[in-house]
């Protein structure tokens, strides 16, 4: 189970966030006002990478689902995916990659997607999330990250799909789908 610390990073992941989402082609905000409005998070089963699943609101109240992977050092052949790298109070130098990338997020999306593993919360260790919903897809072996969320998203087909929860600007709340198998 991941330990989640009560320290600083610095950048911090938003401050972080309002660098790179502007300059993802997906992205239609200015990186302005980002807020955390919700996610959550996955286990490593080998305890090296952090994985999170943050859901950011932009000031035009748009949301965003930016899944990210922290490690130690810098990842082998991941050029073009780093975030950026933020200075953790108690782990040291971690690295921030964007997690649609990384094998070892993918692989546990897929497990998820499967029922064999729960989703953890954000900031609280070894506390399963009760927000997010996930219909199981029986043998996933990959799944399709959604980056934008829109409040009653269909769930596909009959796979299977992840359900997540998030706070609007406005303070009420939303739900989106934020994953789905392939």
């Amino acid at each position: 189970m991941a330990v989640i610390h009560d320290t600083t990073m610095h950048p911090t992941k938003l401050e972080l966030l309002a660098r790179w989402l502007p300059e993802q082609a997906w992205y239609s905000g200015s990186g302005d006002g980002l807020v955390r409005a919700g996610g959550f998070r996955l286990d490593d089963p080998d305890g090296e990478v952090g994985i999170e699943f943050m859901v950011v609101t932009a000031a035009d109240g748009a949301a965003y689902l930016a899944p990210m992977t922290y490690r130690g050092a810098p990842r082998t052949g991941a050029d073009g995916t780093l975030i950026g790298r933020a200075e953790h109070g108690v782990l040291g130098t971690r690295w921030i990659y964007d997690g649609e990338h990384d094998p070892v997020l993918r692989a546990q999306l897929a497990a998820l997607l499967r029922g064999d593993v729960v989703a953890q919360a954000q900031s609280r260790s070894n506390t399963a999330d009760p927000t997010v919903l996930v219909r199981p897809a029986g043998r996933a072996s990959s799944a399709q990250i959604k980056r934008l969320l829109r409040d009653g998203d269909a769930p596909p087909g009959n796979g299977g799909y992840v359900s997540a929860a998030w706070r609007r600007p406005d303070g009420s709340n939303a739900r989106g789908i934020v994953a789905s198998a392939d």
